[in-house]
Order: structure tokens, then sequence, then C-alpha cells
């Protein structure tokens, strides 16, 4: 009779816990271990073929994924307790179609051991090993060879040296997307040679608030397209245009929310990227004092080429109407105080007066003459109220009652043409007259 066993990853301490086990294994799990008891035919309800548990054939290395297991090529063993890869050749039997391996939150502390695994994951393209403890490990050039086929490398939280990126970022060829956020990073370290392959780098959550570390990543990295750098409490971008158009000739995303940046002069150096398409500006102090419209607007008129600003596609009609807002926001600055942008958009549209100030809420009130017989009074009346409403208003002012009385209301811009209107409907709102100030209420007596 079989025994049910299988794991369930996600305990907060990073343990594998064994439900139907008499008792929680706590260390020492391999890679195999956990692999094969998590894919197990007895525990994994959808397998293919026949066969109980895990069986590596006899013959050609492979994967006998159609014959034994439904092994995806997506691997999630996040908190599992992994320490170490276990026998190599399972892995390389059932691993060989694998191409996302994520051992995130495990207890891999050892180079040597994950390069088992990887070595033996021939399409190995996506690996995380984030917060794995693996700050104080050393990584030798002949361990790092295993992860020559990875392309998307992910190391958050494991504190990893400078060193052991730069041999990461020797030894494979092909790297592409590079995650080092959460390593409490103040510096970056140079490096012998650079890597020309890597396209994004993803390190927010750092603590690189000097320019001067931050370029460095234009000469490590000369082909870089996408540079993720929220959550740095970045001060100021301090290269000149031509340098920051040497360094970084390639870049077309930048996201520095929640940096430090508090100067205009900053946003306008992001001009100088000469491919920048994206920038991601939110929760900066320069932009505090303005409001969301204003935000938005200024930052839009600052960057002409970018088409992409906070997540949101910048449209021809919203770029038009920011470069209008900018030239009026600016109108009332000393000359010494006007940004260069200013001057190019005053060229392209003109020096446009302020926008006139138009109050569209509806009136509320407006003072009328009030005539009856030979009597005339100026009224203030209220126009949201009804034609019997103002009845009883007028009652004290003409001395008659509100049944003995009709009332006619006269424009006075067009009263020669029509004449006087009656106001009949006893329910009708006054504002539906357009009554002004200065126009004419008639009352005139039933009885006459």
């Amino acid at each position: 009779m079989s025994v049910w066993l299988f794991c369930r990853c996600g305990p907060a301490d990073g343990e594998a816990m064994w439900e139907g086990a008499t008792e929680a294994v706590v260390e020492g799990r391999t890679f195999m271990q956990v692999l094969s008891e998590k894919y197990s035919p007895e525990n994994f309800p959808y397998r293919r073929g026949p066969g109980i548990g895990v069986v590596v054939p006899a013959g050609p290395q492979g994967s006998p994924m159609k014959d034994r297991l439904n092994l995806p090529s997506v691997l999630v063993l996040n908190k599992c307790g992994i320490s170490s890869a276990g026998d190599q050749g399972e892995i390389a039997a059932f691993c060989a179609h694998v191409v996302e391996l994520d051992l995130s939150d495990n207890k891999l502390q050892d180079w040597h051991e994950i390069g088992k695994i990887v070595s033996n994951i021939p399409n190995l393209d996506f690996l995380n090993l984030s917060s794995n403890p693996l700050s104080e490990v050393a990584l030798d050039l002949s361990c790092a060879e295993a992860f020559v086929r990875v392309r998307r490398l992910v190391l958050n939280n494991t504190r990893v040296s400078w060193d052991t990126v730069h041999t990461f970022t020797h030894q494979i060829p092909e790297l592409e997307q590079l995650f080092l956020c959460l390593n409490e990073y103040e510096t970056v370290s140079p490096s012998a040679a650079p890597c020309p392959s890597l396209r994004l780098l993803h390190i927010t959550d750092n603590n690189l608030q000097d320019w001067n570390e931050v370029r460095k990543f234009g000469v490590l990295f000369p082909s870089l397209e996408n540079l993720v750098l929220a959550n740095n409490n970045l001060t100021s971008i301090q290269d000149s245009g031509d340098t920051l158009c040497r360094l970084f000739p390639c870049l077309r995303s930048i996201n520095l929310h929640n940096s430090g940046l508090n100067s205009w002069e900053d946003i306008e150096k992001l001009n100088f990227f000469p491919k920048l398409e994206e920038v991601r500006l939110q929760g900066i102090p320069l932009l505090q004092t303005y409001t969301n419209t204003e935000r938005r607007s200024l930052i839009i008129a600052q960057l002409p080429s970018v088409s992409m600003l906070n997540g949101s596609v910048v449209t021809d009609g919203e770029r038009e109407d920011a470069e209008r807002f900018f030239i009026r926001y600016h109108l009332d600055y000393p000359e010494e105080q006007l940004p260069y942008r200013y001057h190019c958009l005053v060229t392209k549209y003109g020096k446009l007066a302020p926008l006139a100030d138009i109050d569209l809420r509806p009136r509320c009130h407006a003072k009328v003459e009030v005539h009856c017989e030979d009597k005339v009074e100026l009224v203030s009346i209220r126009l949201d109220q009804t034609v019997a409403e103002l009845k009883k208003q007028l009652r004290r002012v003409v001395q008659l009652s509100t049944g003995n009385m009709r009332l006619y209301y006269i424009d006075k811009d067009v009263a020669c043409a029509f004449g006087p209107e009656e106001m009949k409907y006893s329910s009708r709102a006054l504002h539906s007259y357009s009554i002004r100030d200065g126009d004419e209420i008639l009352v005139v007596p039933k009885s006459k």
C-alpha cells in the first residue's frame, strides 16, 4: 500500500511540510526529492501512462514526461527548504524540457549545488534564486559556467557581491535580464569587461543615491534598454548632455519612482538619452506641491520624445494641451527664471495669452424691475424658485394676492421684437427663462 505524501510549499520559515507523514522533514531536502514528491504520479492526478512513483528510465538521456509525469516546463519550487541538488542523473532525465525554474526562498547557500541543478537542465532560460542565503558565498568561474544558457537571472534579496554579479555577466554570453533588487547596494563596483548582451536591469529598493554610481551601469551594460531604479532615493542626474548620450545610447525606458529628484534640470536631462520613450516619475519631491494635472502636463511638455508616462500613452492631443499649458504656466516668471523648454515652445506656438476665466456655474440671483400699474421697484429674486414661489415673494411688493396676479417676463434685449412672455406655468423654474440683471417682471391684476 502506498504512503500518501505531497509537498505543501509555503510555510513562513521556508521549510517544506509533508502532509500525511508522521514527522515533518525540516532540513536537508534535495531538489530531486521535492520535485519527485511534488510531481509523483501518486500525488499528481493528471499523469499520463502507467507507472507509480518517479521512475528514471533506461536508455538515452531525456525527459520521460510523456510516459510518467505531467512535469511542466515551468517549475515553481519556492519555499520548499531545498538546500542541495540530489541525484544529477535524475535531474537530467526529468528536466530536459524545463525552461523556467523558480527556486526562491529556499536554503541554497552553495553555488556548486545550484550549479549541479542548472547544468543538468540544458534548456533553462529563466532562473530565480531570490531570498536564498548567498551573501557570503563566492562564485568561482568553473561553477559559473553551468549558467551559460540562462538569459534571465533573478538575484533579488540575496545580497550577492558585485564580484559574483560580474562573474555571471562574464560567463553568460546571452544574459538579457538581470534582477538585483533588495540587495542593500550603496555603490556599484566596476568590471574588467562590459556585458553587451544585457537589455534590462531591475535594481529597485537599494540605496543608490549618487549618480556617480548609477552612471557606471552605462559602462557595464552598453546595450541597456530598460533601467528600473525605483526606490533608490537618487538625488540628481549630474552628467552633461553629451556624457549621458554616450553612456546610455540605447536606453528606451527608465523608472525613477520614489527617487529623490528635486530639480526640473534633472527632468530636462532625461532628454539627452537619445532613444528614451518611456519614463516613470511618481513620488519624487519635485512634484509634491503640484496637482496631478499640473504634474503630468509639465512633465509631458518637458519631455517631447517620451510617448509613455507613468504607464499611460501620451497622445498627440494631450501633448499639445500640455505644451500650451506649460507656456501659460510660466507667463508670470521673470525672464531669468524661464526654462529653456519655454523658449522652444514659444517658438512653436507663439506667446500665448492667459485663458479667459469664465464662470460657467448657473446664476443664482437676478435684480429685476417689477412693474405693477404705476409702481416700479427693483427686486432681487432667486432663480432656483418657481413661478408660484415668485408670486409669493411679490405679494408684499405689489399688494396683491397670488391668485389675483398675472406675471409677464420682459427680456430687455428682445422685448421690442417679441414683447412680454406670460409666466403662466406655476411649477416652471425661473432659471429656464434665462432671466438676467435689468430684465423686467410685469404684474397685472386679474380683476382688470
